[in-house]
């Protein structure tokens, strides 16, 4: 594959996959601002009736129309969210959003987290914004984008030449899938991108880029629009935050104080975030030593890995997130050692922050293997157990089945490996056990460490 050429797949979810291929060539395509340099377009696709095709950016188009709230000539509201952890775990990930909102250029918005807060207020052509901390966290910038902003790469989505099939039935789902080859010429790491839209109305389902994903959901009626009032963004495996919209409400009788913009601030006491490719960043690195690989304890010893990388208007950075990686075990270590990056500041105008996929080749060693217990030494270690639930008739009584669970340092499941293969039906039923389950830590020669077990359920 050529330099700035990707593929274009686009499908209807239903029973069966129908993939539809095209070739494009671009300069470069970044996550929020997709920064597309198009050309001509082959297109191969199944020949289906017109009606039922729509390009990437009509589609996009018309889903923001359905559910954007944020759109011109729409109804004027009062919104109230909150940000935290699916699961429950990680309080550092929880925020509250408010916003007042007549019109696009008549707006407030208040932003508070444990390491930062913002407020906002728009008032025709003038901004004020205060902000409490030197750094807008990646992961609250994307959910407050994701609410009132749901697809802001939307004017480069209308200069990609594919077009996709509109879903024909309520529960199905059509999407287009593509990928473009990184800027490092060293290290072959493409970069994933997908677009969904579901049912008939062809709302916004999934929008995922290297540095924005948004999964979209619950969808109900406000001012004439479907509103999503939850949405999703997965930032690495075991953590997913969720933004749900508490209050909706039509704004009336609003006081007009609260708009009121005494000192507009100007542009270079603005916080703002841009992408840029990795070659733009390693041109201002200031201390980017090279990762040093850790031995791994299972995988390969070799391969590629990448990550997104976001840092504050003075170059530290602060969050370094998983992309992709030929071993995952190696992923963990290299963000901690990425963290403590420094850039020179990013300036385009005036200081900003910065955002980059960065990827990496490396080369490691094999290391002690990851302890395996079986199921009486892992009951032993367990402090909480819960026994799965199975549904009539998916095993025959007086039976047994096994899977292995993966336990990390604190005695918390990491995941849970089908090995023996058990019907699809028993390992669902352990999944959702086994998340459940706490162990004791595991200790061996003095230090603890993580652990898989081999645990053996009964069938009822």
């Amino acid at each position: 594959m050529m330099p700035g050429e990707f593929c274009v797949q686009s499908h209807i979810l239903k029973t069966r996959l129908v993939e539809q291929t095209a070739s494009v060539a671009v300069a470069a395509i970044a996550s929020v601002c997709l920064m597309a340099a198009l050309t001509t377009a082959a297109i191969a696709q199944e020949k289906t009736p017109a009606e039922q095709k729509m390009s990437l950016g009509e589609a996009a188009e018309k889903a923001l129309q359905q559910s954007q709230l944020t759109l011109a000539g729409g109804a004027p509201f009062h919104l109230k969210a909150s940000i935290a952890d699916v699961n429950g775990t990680h309080p550092e990930y929880k925020a509250e959003i408010e916003e007042y909102w007549v019109s696009p250029g008549k707006w407030r918005r208040t932003i508070h987290s444990a390491g930062f807060s913002q407020t906002i207020i728009v008032n025709g052509d003038k901004t004020a914004e205060d902000d409490g901390g030197d750094y807008y966290p990646y992961w609250l910038h994307n959910l407050a984008t994701a609410i009132f902003d749901p697809l802001p790469m939307l004017g480069q989505l209308k200069r990609v030449p594919a077009e996709l099939e509109l879903p024909q039935e309520d529960k199905s789902t059509s999407c287009v899938n593509f990928s473009t080859p990184g800027n490092n010429p060293k290290v072959a790491v493409s970069s994933d991108f997908s677009f969904c839209f579901q049912d008939r109305r062809a709302l916004l389902q999934i929008v995922s880029t290297p540095g924005y994903k948004a999964h979209f959901e619950n969808f109900k009626t406000f001012g004439g629009r479907q509103v999503p009032y939850r949405i999703t963004e997965d930032l690495q495996p075991g953590l997913t935050l969720v933004a749900s919209i508490s209050e909706l409400s039509p704004l009336k009788n609003v006081d007009e104080e609260i708009f009121t913009i005494d000192a507009p601030t100007t542009p270079d006491h603005q916080i703002r975030s841009t992408q840029v490719v990795e070659s733009t960043a390693r041109s201002i690195a200031a201390n980017t030593p090279e990762p040093k690989w850790p031995a791994v304890r299972e995988g390969r010893t070799n391969g590629t890995a990448s990550v997104y990388l976001s840092a504050d208007r003075t170059g530290h950075v602060h969050e370094v997130w998983p992309l992709t990686s030929d071993n995952p075990e190696i992923t963990e270590a290299l963000q901690e050692q990425l963290k403590h990056w420094q850039f020179k500041p990013y300036v385009n105008g005036y200081p900003m922050q910065m955002e980059a996929v960065f990827a990496f080749a490396f080369t490691t060693q094999q290391g002690a293997p990851i302890p395996l217990l079986n199921n009486v030494e892992a009951r032993k270690l367990a402090r909480r157990m819960v026994e799965p639930k199975i549904a009539a008739g998916a095993a025959a009584p007086g039976g047994s089945f096994t899977v292995r669970v993966r336990v990390d340092e604190q005695g918390r499941t990491m995941a849970v490996m089908n090995v023996k293969k058990v019907k699809p039906a028993l390992y669902e039923a352990a999944v959702k056990a086994l998340r459940q389950w706490e162990f004791k830590p595991y200790a061996k020669d003095g230090k603890v460490d993580r652990f898989d077990a081999d645990l053996i359920f009964k069938t009822k």
